[in-house]
């Protein structure tokens, strides 16, 4: 599958998106993505009804025109905010067969999220692609646990694509203007799980798959055994998302396992925080090892008097305007320039990896 087409929209596989949680990337504009290369992003449903609100963006007219983002959106449901927040503290929320009552900053105050509600508010929002919302775990959570996430996200994924179908009859959305509908995988570690719960979303039927879950071990190792396990598991016709992979070796190592859309933080928030994405030398190709790919710590001394650029050959603004010494000198007075230029790059690095993968 070389493009996923949307609407109006055809996207290039593999892409990356980056995290948009609250409709913006941090520090930067619709104008500076699109001159990363940037052609879709990831904003989340359950963060953006809480701030600014459902109502506010409905009355804007939608997710593109309040954000001034004309590319492709695609938006999470908030099962991995249930992981995040509430397994990791339950004084945050529960979850039950019905859905996820979230306990906001651990307040009285209570926002319950159904499948039905889900999905919903990603219709109403406007995304291109929206994604069912599913019960996240830990790799590492027993198997008891694994296997009651894997019944609630079939059965919350039944209800998704009922009420997904129900809203575009409503709606009057024609057949080539509906968004997509995609769902999500999990099982954990457990291949018969993971099996289990790919042949039932199969069957219900969607547009794509995410491989659910946290993609990495306690030693931040990526899980490349189910991650293949699961590939395996979805027709090579429907384009299958790597959620929340975004350092470059893995997002190298899962497109070479079959995965086609990636999305994370991980660029931006590294950007900020003086880790800067480089090739090891102009050209290298990226491939299963690590020699193609380097890390530049940017608040280093080593770069108070360099005039080389981050990344060599590297096309983004930032690398074809300033310097490593100066982006140093940036960095370290804390200037907000800084976050802006880093994070172009970084993106850009990532979108370049894309057409490299692309094209090889």
């Amino acid at each position: 599958m070389n493009t996923l087409q949307v609407r109006q929209h055809t996207l290039p596989l593999p892409a990356f998106l980056p995290d948009a949680t609250f409709g913006y990337v941090r520090s930067l504009t619709s104008t500076d993505l699109l001159e990363a290369g940037v052609q879709a992003v990831m904003m989340n449903a359950f963060h953006l009804m809480q701030k600014p609100g459902s109502s506010v963006i409905q009355a804007m007219g939608g997710l593109h025109r309040f954000s001034g983002w004309n590319g492709l959106i695609m938006t999470d449901s908030g099962g991995f905010q249930a992981y995040s927040l509430i397994r990791q503290n339950p004084k945050f929320g529960s979850l039950n067969e019905n859905g996820i009552i979230f306990r906001p900053e651990g307040s009285n105050r209570k926002l319950i999220l159904t499948p039905e509600k889900s999905i919903q508010l990603q219709l109403s929002f406007g995304a291109d692609v929206l994604f069912c919302l599913d019960d996240c775990t830990h790799v590492d959570a027993p198997f008891e646990e694994q296997q009651l996430s894997v019944q609630r996200t079939i059965a919350w994924a039944k209800r998704c694509k009922d009420t997904f179908e129900k809203q575009l009859a409503a709606r009057q959305i024609s057949p080539e203007n509906r968004p997509l509908l995609f769902a999500v995988i999990q099982g954990g570690g457990y291949p018969e799980l993971r099996k289990r719960c790919a042949e039932a979303l199969l069957e219900i039927g969607f547009d794509g798959f995410g491989f659910g879950g946290w993609p990495l071990d306690d030693q931040s190792q990526l899980l490349t055994d189910i991650l293949a396990y699961t590939r395996e598991l979805i027709p090579n016709q429907y384009p299958i998302h790597a959620l929340g992979i975004g350092h470059p070796l893995n997002v190298s190592t899962c497109y070479h396992l079959g995965y086609a859309l990636f999305d994370c933080a991980m660029p931006t928030r590294d950007a900020r925080h003086g880790r800067l994405y480089a090739l090891s030398t102009a050209g290298a190709i990226p491939d299963a090892g690590s020699d193609w790919f380097r890390f530049v710590y940017i608040g280093d001394d080593i770069y108070m008097r360099s005039s080389e650029p981050i990344s060599p050959g590297c096309d983004c603004p930032t690398c074809q305007h300033y310097s490593l010494a100066y982006l140093n000198h940036l960095y370290r007075m804390k200037d907000a320039s800084y976050q802006r230029l880093a994070s172009q790059h970084n993106l850009r690095f990532m979108t370049q990896l894309m057409e490299t993968l692309r094209n090889g």
